[in-house]
């Protein structure tokens, strides 16, 4: 396997794009968004350059409408194809952010555990606690593990809940690489500090 992780989610709006420039930060790492859908004034590559300073590869798919990657490149009369992600070559480690969960689809036939697949790559899951992210984090998981994806460990967004934390460590078997705090401020110096905190963790877990 490459040197590097794949980020993924348990679903939308978990933290991938903040949790993605920690992990940055934490392994000195470059980073790429294979493809981003909507809002590409302010996109993930951005923010994480701007909150990390550190070298971003551009994305294969720049996708006007904030929707799946499917229905976007539809709407553009574009098909979004597997074979078009090559990793950037890079000495350092990279962290990749997915798009959405990992049955996102890209296209009429595969979806984001495909890309996973194809880039080779261990996945770091970002799990959020609500009502509802055991299911989801489980599930994820359990496809993951029936795909034959390698598995780095699950990072927890948020405040902690130590009774779903050690659920979801009991009944799916994979490590928790640590937990990422609630950052009030986001901005360079909060980033950093958030990687230097996690940073030992991380080590030690993966």
């Amino acid at each position: 396997m490459s040197k590097g992780y794949f980020i993924a989610g348990i679903g939308t709006d978990v933290g991938k794009t903040v949790a993605s420039a920690i992990l940055v930060k934490a392994l000195d790492a470059d980073y790429w968004k294979p493809i981003q859908c909507g809002d590409l004034e302010h996109t993930d590559s951005i923010k994480v350059q701007k909150l990390t300073g550190c070298r971003v590869f551009p994305e294969a798919y720049r996708l006007e409408l904030p929707m799946s990657p499917h229905a976007a490149a539809a709407a553009e009369g574009v098909e979004v194809a597997l074979d078009s992600f090559l990793l950037p070559q890079t000495s350092k480690y990279l962290v990749v952010e997915g798009a959405g969960g990992a049955l996102v689809p890209l296209n009429i036939q595969q979806t984001v555990a495909d890309l996973m697949l194809h880039l080779q790559l261990q996945v770091i899951l970002i799990s959020r606690h609500y009502l509802g992210s055991i299911n989801h984090t489980l599930l994820t998981l359990e496809v993951l593990k029936q795909r034959g994806i390698g598995i780095a460990g699950v990072l927890f967004n948020g405040d902690e809940n130590a009774a779903t934390e050690s659920i979801i460590h009991q009944l799916s078997g994979v490590k928790v690489l640590g937990r990422i705090p609630v950052i009030h401020e986001l901005n360079a110096t909060s980033v950093a500090a958030a990687a230097d905190k996690l940073r030992s963790q991380l080590f030690k877990n993966l």
